[in-house]
């Protein structure tokens, strides 16, 4: 009998959730960015917001959570209500964290359900036009002359130029100098005033420096070229083979989400993406949309995991 009244409950519940997410949406949901207005992963998040809840028959509201790297988003929208009313769009840098941080305030693995990756920023290797180098090759065949003679700079210890720069010493088989900032902005001053010859920057906000000839770019870092950097080489064709690095944006819900409200989003996601409003706006900061649906995007994201995992470890990178 008591078999009978919990199968009797489970099958009510189960019915209640299906009613619910039948619903579902009856209000505004919040999608939560963690990095702070004026950024890409905020623009990103501003220019599909409409969209997306156009898509979804509700309206979508944006509230940056900056902080600790994406942490302070991700602890938040961790433990914020599993209907989805609470998204998060993160960066790369929810890829890095498990590696980089020793104890975080959220499990990756479970406490998310990859919804969508909605776009893919290859960086560019940048250099000084005083530096004396024209190409990859010319940078690679340098800097084994001299090991640890020539100089990168990156916005801090763990950061994403630190990493591009740690991976590209790895795929070349050369040894360099690491110059942490507290910053961004201060590290590509310096690369751009002369006193550190090299930089691994993001193509949309490198690019007006390239065109005005204060930083000459030698490679891109992703599959194929950048359609806003179409003269550029991809590190493969420059002579690095095997390199490949992306900054990237994400959408993600909590991992108790009812299945079939994780599934509208998801198709709501890749129906924005296949939008032209929003596919030029990727262009135009330099990116490439991400062509996947939500299990692929899932699948890019653990393997972002484990390769920057294995590089953290091999190079012992932290962020101290």
């Amino acid at each position: 009998m008591q078999y009978v009244i919990k199968a009797f409950f489970m099958a009510l519940l189960f019915l209640t959730g299906m009613v619910s997410a039948q619903e579902w949406p009856n209000r505004p949901i919040s999608l939560v960015v963690s990095y702070p207005p004026g950024g890409t992963a905020d623009l990103m998040a501003r220019t599909i917001a409409g969209p997306l809840g156009k898509a979804l028959g509700t309206s979508v509201v944006v509230e940056n959570k900056p902080g600790a790297s994406g942490q302070i988003a991700a602890a938040y929208v961790a433990k914020a209500n599993a209907d989805g009313y609470t998204l998060m769009l993160d960066a790369s840098s929810y890829s890095v964290n498990p590696s980089l941080f020793p104890k975080l305030p959220y499990d990756p693995n479970k406490d998310f359900k990859t919804l969508g990756v909605l776009a893919q920023y290859p960086n560019v290797l940048l250099v000084n036009p005083s530096f004396p180098v024209k190409s990859v090759k010319e940078l690679v065949a340098i800097a084994k002359a001299k090991p640890n003679g020539i100089s990168y700079a990156s916005s801090g210890n763990g950061s994403a130029q630190h990493l591009a720069g740690a991976l590209f010493e790895v795929k070349a088989g050369v040894e360099m100098q690491h110059i942490p900032y507290k910053g961004g902005g201060p590290a590509l001053n310096d690369v751009v005033g002369g006193q550190v010859p090299v930089f691994f920057g993001s193509v949309a906000s490198t690019k007006q420096y390239v065109e005005t000839g204060k930083l000459n770019a030698l490679a891109v870092t992703g599959k194929k070229r950048a359609s806003s950097m179409p003269n550029v080489p991809t590190m493969a064709e420059a002579g690095v083979s095997g390199y490949e690095v992306y900054e990237w944006n994400g959408i993600f819900a909590p991992a108790a989400t009812p299945a079939v409200i994780l599934v509208k989003i998801a198709d709501a996601i890749t129906k924005v993406m296949q939008s032209s409003e929003v596919r030029d706006k990727v262009l135009s900061l330099g990116g490439e949309p991400f062509l996947g649906n939500a299990d692929a995007a899932d699948k890019f994201i653990k393997t972002q995991m484990a390769e920057w995992s294995k590089l953290i470890k091999t190079g012992k990178i932290t962020v101290d």
